[in-house]
């Protein structure tokens, strides 16, 4: 039975109908899994996958009790109340998951008890590795634009120097001493504002008590925490981050520390944050923390071939795994020959398989071919920039003999 590592938990109650009353307990969110345990008997009074779920709302009970509830398959509604630290936060998180899993592509079809087929399991692992992939190259790129700007920078700092070498030829020629200088900056540039990946995120620059909607911008130079309107809550310039803590796949917190005032911090939840991890793990990996909580859901599989529909799976039944008897009987050997000479692989996933895979040896080759050019400029750089150092060394040595 995989028992998935929860995302959140939050205290309340849950409303048990057949009983008429209300039972102290805790909700959690896993990958797959929302269930509700009681905190007096240690079982889970409600489990359903998310894939069930229908809507979920905030809602009054007859009493006026702010609740919320989930409405499952089958025309099933759940009633949640005394959530802490309040029901708007936990919808939140409820909300963004449940949305996420039906957006994504790899999720289940509604109502769907078997397992995806091995083919369908190698074209998600391959589309996760093309995704990465096109954001090492999205990387790559913005480096290589950098460097670029970096290439005309040096180009104007030579073109000034040469105007210092005139102007400084001339001052040391006549008797008078204009007052000039020659500046020379290389330019930001836009490409510091360009955004790498951006994904959907609950939000909140406090505790767990504000919890909102929004979205996590990754840019070349730069990290922004946005609303669901775009506008924004935070600016996190790239070499004024003190550290990323990484809770989970799913849940980061990112800071930056102050002398005399208060750090700020914000907390991001979302179920795409593995996007964003891989490229954030490439620009601030000295900045990054990997808590004990990580380790946790690393160790966990993300789904298991025990993990079915059936609602009697979390009340103590285990599962057995299959095992072929050591022994076949020769009237069964045609059948058990069938099982294991059925493909896998179908031919249309195969043939889908085979073009991400020239998918993935294109973008390779790009990124092979991106990174020589870089390795050339970087040659060029270097000698670019020991000569102008050498040039400027030499003007400041005229410049004081002037004084």
């Amino acid at each position: 039975m995989s028992r998935d590592v929860p995302i959140h938990g939050w205290p309340g109650s849950y409303y048990i109908n057949n009983e008429k009353r209300w039972e102290n307990g805790t909700l959690s969110l896993t990958r797959t899994v929302l269930r509700f345990v009681s905190n007096q008997s240690k079982d889970s009074l409600c489990s359903f996958r998310l894939s069930r779920i229908m809507d979920i709302k905030m809602e009054s009970s007859s009493f006026i009790f702010s609740t919320l509830t989930v409405l499952e398959e089958g025309n099933v509604k759940h009633w949640f109340g005394s959530l802490k630290p309040n029901r708007v936060v936990v919808y939140n998180v409820l909300e963004h998951f449940w949305r996420e899993r039906l957006l994504s592509p790899s999720s289940e079809a509604r109502g769907a008890v078997s397992q995806p087929s091995k083919g369908r399991e190698l074209i998600n692992l391959m589309a996760g590795a093309q995704r990465r992939l096109e954001d090492t190259g999205r990387v790559l790129s913005h480096q290589g634009e950098q460097f670029d700007n970096m290439m005309q920078g040096l180009e104007k700092i030579d073109c000034d120097l040469g105007v210092a070498d005139k102007l400084l030829s001339e001052l040391e020629s006549p008797s008078w001493w204009p007052f000039a200088t020659a500046a020379a900056a290389a330019s930001k540039g836009s490409s510091r504002n360009k955004v790498i990946t951006s994904i959907p995120a609950v939000v909140t620059k406090g505790g767990h008590s504000d919890l909102k909607p929004g979205c996590l911008l990754v840019l070349v130079s730069s990290l922004e925490v946005r609303d669901t309107n775009c506008q924004l809550l935070q600016h996190f310039e790239r070499n004024e981050i003190d550290e990323i803590r990484v809770h989970s796949p799913y849940e980061i917190t990112v800071r930056q520390r102050f002398i005399g005032k208060p750090d700020i911090c914000c907390r991001l939840l979302s179920a795409k944050m593995p996007e964003a991890l891989s490229v954030l793990e490439m620009q601030y990996k000295k900045k990054m923390e990997f808590m004990s909580e990580y380790a946790a859901f690393k160790a966990t599989p993300a789904s298991s071939p025990c993990d079915t529909e059936s609602p009697n799976w979390y009340k103590g039944k285990s599962c057995q795994e299959t095992k072929l008897p050591p022994e076949v009987p020769a009237g069964e050997l045609s059948q058990l020959q069938v099982h294991v000479l059925q493909p896998s692989v179908s031919q249309a996933e195969a043939q889908e398989l085979k073009q991400m895979l020239m998918q993935l040896k294109n973008l390779a080759l790009e990124a092979e071919t991106e990174l020589e050019r870089q390795d050339e400029v970087l040659d060029v750089l270097t000698s670019s920039t020991d000569r102008a150092t050498m040039h400027i060394e030499k003007h400041t040595c005229r410049m004081k003999r002037l004084l």
